[in-house]
């Protein structure tokens, strides 16, 4: 019975959110906020496997998250929505509560394969060079969507809203409540399993020490490659779903910047904890709309925080710990190790 207490209280908790949205006790600009620490909690844990887990610099995964972003829409606009772009749709718009997870999970396939793309070359070098060539991989994805005029280039992209109405006429439920915090749950159930698992122990070696790990038979080149490639498609589905929140995608969205944000919310939360990711991706979405008012200035803001943040307290605030370390107790309900 204890171990069902975590999925009760998230069923719960899902049960409340979706309730009060629905008889709108709370309001779209709340709505917004929640859905946007869902999917920050997705970005900082999945950036977290390769740079607190597995002990490598990735510093372009926005590129991931532009490439799930855009497949997704493009998907769900020319398969449940008439447009202008790829005219009726090819599926009923009825459909499209049913199809959605579907077209959130081949963004992510998508952004898997670009990840598999890119980390190929980048792990055959040593040290900082994985940083070097995401910040590279960023801006060329980038740059072939603006150059794309069949996707919007540089105007971006839209019609992802039309998608959520076709849903709502299935059931008028705020549908983007449902699909963020199931994918966010998800997204903590895949990567606590893949840590636990066989590979997961793989990953901790090569934080350790990638040179022992390979003397003691650690296959650290496909380690390397399926956590780098589980990484970049969780950060698809997050884009996926950042795409379809604001119903509008623009290239200029993802760049280095988008990145920036990921890694503070990483070492905020402290490297290799997902727990620490959890809590630092609501502090930094609560962080960032206290700073709104302070419009450019708060895009100067984030990357000092990210140096202080490396001068003053390197481990986070977890450290490599989780909630289940502090209060062993906690143990009893569930455990992240």
């Amino acid at each position: 019975m204890k171990r069902l207490s975590v999925p009760i209280l998230l069923v719960i908790l899902l049960s409340i959110l979706m309730g009060l949205s629905y008889f709108e006790v709370i309001d779209l600009y709340i709505q917004t906020i929640i859905l946007f620490m869902g999917i920050n909690i997705i970005t900082s844990t999945s950036l977290n496997l390769v740079n607190g887990n597995m002990g490598e610099f990735s510093c372009g995964h926005a590129g991931f998250i532009a490439v799930g972003a855009y497949v997704s829409s493009i998907l769900s606009v020319a398969l449940f929505t008439k447009s202008k772009v790829f005219g009726a749709p090819l599926l009923p718009p009825e459909l499209a509560a049913y199809g959605f997870p579907f077209v959130l999970i081949v963004g992510g396939i998508a952004s898997a394969l670009t990840g598999l793309l890119i980390a190929i070359p980048s792990f055959r070098t040593r040290d900082d060079y994985l940083a070097i060539i995401t910040i590279a991989a960023n801006y060329i994805i980038i740059t072939a969507i603006i150059n794309i005029d069949k996707i919007g280039g540089a105007r971006g992209f839209m019609g992802m809203k039309r998608v959520i109405f076709a849903m709502e006429k299935c059931a008028e439920i705020p549908w983007m409540i449902l699909w963020v915090f199931l994918f966010t749950v998800l997204t903590v159930i895949i990567i606590r399993r893949y840590m636990t698992s066989t590979y997961g122990k793989g990953v901790e070696a090569i934080r350790q020490d990638e040179i022992s790990a390979e003397i003691m038979g650690v296959n650290t080149n496909r380690i390397k490659l399926v956590t780098f490639m589980i990484s970049s498609g969780l950060a698809g589905i997050a884009g996926g779903l950042y795409a379809h929140t604001v119903g509008y995608v623009n290239p200029k969205s993802f760049d280095l910047l988008k990145s920036t944000e990921a890694l503070v919310m990483v070492y905020l939360g402290g490297m290799g904890s997902i727990t620490g990711s959890i809590l630092s991706a609501v502090i930094f979405t609560l962080m960032l709309e206290l700073l709104r008012p302070l419009q450019i200035i708060k895009w100067v803001a984030i990357p000092l925080l990210l140096i202080i943040i490396m001068q003053f307290r390197p481990e986070g605030i977890m450290g490599h710990r989780e909630l289940s370390d502090i209060f062993p107790k906690l143990k009893k309900f569930y455990k992240f190790k």
